[in-house]
């Protein structure tokens, strides 16, 4: 039987019916297969990485800048993979993440042979990459979802990391002495591992994410419309202008920014602060996948909640468990039990922020515009937790892990703010 015609470039076949539903399917395992690899990848570098950056550096107050350097890269990359995306589809978008990451981790790992500390603050810039895709994974899966579903289908590209994300602090210590014999320092042991992780979700992604699910959402818009969106309209001038528009699009950028800002600043210093309370790698590792469940495990009753009782109460619900978070974490003064306590209710309040977030930001901006605003979300959240996490070493260094806490909870104000203007507005008739 022969098979639709081809479509024009930068398009893709039109999908109805049965055969739209089977490829949303298709589509949401890839990006699950391909999530949990490239959670597995970030997670396992990750997880020593200011460990790393204070043995390479000498210094406690630079030690956070290892993590601040990966979230400004993604931050900074996160603005060219949308232009690509915009191009070409995710497709090519997530493959080239993943390689740049891989790259990245082996910068880090030469950077912490020859204990040069510029170039490990460049290879975990680039190693950054990797989360870039995985961020970029959640809107992917908004792409071909219908609208009363958004929160659900991002969630669960969210829970995917879940699996790699759990698994790859627990894998650091083992990965740290898998590299003993080659000269290599155990920290940085885990970079090494965390890029061949990358390497394997690029093929994944590149071979299997077919057709792109972004070029088939333009190519159904088209034939609604009866004519293709411009150029000009995927732009990100097109972006910045969707987002001046729409005051739900703007508390949507500040929910992701300012939860995910939040969380960083916290967590960053937390294996720090576990260690000099006596705790070893195994144990910070234990407590850093405590975290991680609670920023991905819990995402589908995020998304469910966010389909159910609407995207603004779970943002508000996503600042309340920051909150408390701040406040149990940052009074642990030693007991490790305290501390994993904290950093799940963290990890949970970033879940309800990111996934709140996201999905009302997809919701209030015009389908053209979305890969533009989508990379431009990724950059505030990342640039904004990426100067929260430079900040954070000086100040547990100067003032105090409780401190630290303390200014994370204030970063919530503005959030809290925004959702409660915005819940006692109606919304206009086109939901913007």
């Amino acid at each position: 039987m022969p098979g639709p015609p081809a479509a024009p470039r930068g398009t893709a076949a039109v999908p109805r019916g049965d055969d739209l539903t089977a490829l949303r399917r298709r589509t949401t395992a890839v990006l699950v297969a391909g999530q949990i690899l490239g959670g597995l990848g970030v997670a396992t570098g990750i997880a020593l990485a200011a460990v790393l950056a204070e043995e390479v550096s000498g210094s406690e107050g630079l030690s956070g800048l290892a993590m601040t350097s990966s979230v400004l890269g993604t931050a900074v990359l996160s603005l060219p993979f949308a232009a690509l995306t915009a191009a070409r589809g995710r497709r090519a978008g997530l493959t080239l993440g993943y390689l740049v990451g891989a790259v990245g981790g082996g910068v880090v790992v030469l950077a912490a042979v020859l204990g040069s500390f510029p170039l490990l603050l460049l290879g975990t810039a680039a190693f950054g990459a990797g989360s870039a895709a995985n961020l970029q994974a959640r809107f992917a899966a908004a792409d071909l979802a219908e609208p009363a579903h958004r929160g659900r289908a991002i969630s669960t590209v969210v829970w995917a990391t879940t699996i790699g994300a759990v698994l790859g602090p627990n894998i650091a210590a083992p990965a740290g002495r898998s590299v003993r014999g080659l000269g290599v320092p155990e920290a940085a042991g885990p970079f090494l591992w965390g890029a061949g992780v990358f390497l394997l979700a690029a093929a994944l992604v590149f071979v299997l994410l077919r057709p792109d699910p972004l070029l088939t959402a333009r190519a159904l818009a088209a034939a609604d419309r009866d004519a293709p969106a411009s150029a000009e309209s995927r732009s990100l001038r097109a972006g910045l202008l969707a987002v001046a528009a729409s005051p739900r699009a703007r508390l949507a950028l500040v929910a992701v920014a300012g939860s995910h800002t939040t969380m960083v600043s916290i967590m960053v210093m937390t294996p720090v602060d576990l260690g000099h309370h006596g705790a070893g790698i195994e144990l910070i590792g234990l407590v850093i996948s405590v975290h991680i469940a609670g920023m991905y495990a819990f995402s589908p009753l995020m998304g469910r909640l966010c389909d159910r009782i609407g995207r603004i109460s779970v943002i508000s619900v996503g600042v309340a468990l920051l909150a408390c978070a701040a406040l149990v974490a940052g009074t642990a003064d030693g007991d490790h039990v305290r501390s994993a306590a904290g950093l799940f209710l963290l990890g949970l309040g970033w879940s309800a922020g990111l996934v709140g977030g996201s999905t009302l930001l997809t919701d209030s901006v015009p389908q053209a515009a979305r890969p533009a605003v989508q990379g431009l979300s990724d950059l505030s959240m990342n640039a904004a937790a990426g100067a929260g996490g430079a900040l954070a070493g000086l100040v547990v260094a100067q003032a105090g892990y409780g401190w630290l806490n303390a200014m994370g909870a204030a970063l919530l104000l503005p959030v809290a703010a925004l959702a409660l203007r915005q819940s006692l507005r109606p919304p206009a008739p086109d939901g913007r």
